[in-house]
């Protein structure tokens, strides 16, 4: 699989409710351009919403997030999840989700959290939470000392904000909510989920 970072400029972070909505929501993303679709681990129904999409969407890349633990790498993996990503990292998470063999995105926010990872081998990673923990600039400034790193930022990131990040050599995309408006979700409007990804679709740096 193509990195993480260059299937699209954003990937959609969903919090699924209901598992009947993962299959619409998700070929609602895909439609607009948006394949990458992260599913967190925040409700009973992540893992079947993971299960659906992987088997009634082919084209989706669906991934799991907010992945804290060995077990939750096992359960998602299982589900299939083709990518994971997780808020944070400890060497037991790192090398569960490493011998996974699926994809990951170990999530950082300081300058020595990057160097370990880089130190391990891994170069790509989830900066989190992006604007509360320093936003484009903070990412601007390890660049230079840190060429070796690329990010997904996330956290707090919006349709305005995001051409900011993209802009940036050193992140390949972000991770956003607003393409998931709450009243579109509870009313089914795939169609507007669709339309606002087409948007995030084509957001360039």
């Amino acid at each position: 699989m193509t990195s993480v970072l260059d299937l699209a400029p954003v990937i959609p972070v969903v919090v699924i409710e209901d598992a009947d909505d993962a299959v619409p929501l998700a070929r609602a993303l895909v439609a607009g351009g948006l394949p990458a679709i992260e599913v967190t681990l925040r409700t009973p129904a992540a893992l079947d919403a993971i299960r659906a999409i992987a088997a009634e969407v082919p084209e989706a890349v669906v991934g799991a997030g907010t992945v804290i633990s060995a077990e939750h790498v096992k359960a998602a993996t299982e589900a299939g999840a083709r990518f994971l990503v997780s808020p944070g990292w400890t060497d037991q998470l790192l090398a569960a989700m490493r011998s996974s063999g699926q994809a990951f995105l170990p999530g950082v926010s300081t300058v020595s959290e990057v160097v370990a990872l880089l130190e391990r081998g891994v170069s790509e990673m989830k900066f989190f939470p992006a604007e509360a923990a320093g936003g484009t600039a903070y990412l601007k400034s390890i660049g230079g000392p840190l060429p070796g790193a690329r990010f997904c930022p996330t956290g707090g990131i919006s349709a305005a904000s995001a051409p900011a990040y993209l802009a940036l050599p050193n992140v390949g995309c972000v991770g956003g909510t607003w393409m998931l408006p709450a009243d579109a979700l509870a009313a089914g409007d795939w169609s507007r989920v669709e339309s606002l990804a087409a948007e995030a679709a084509a957001l360039r740096g």
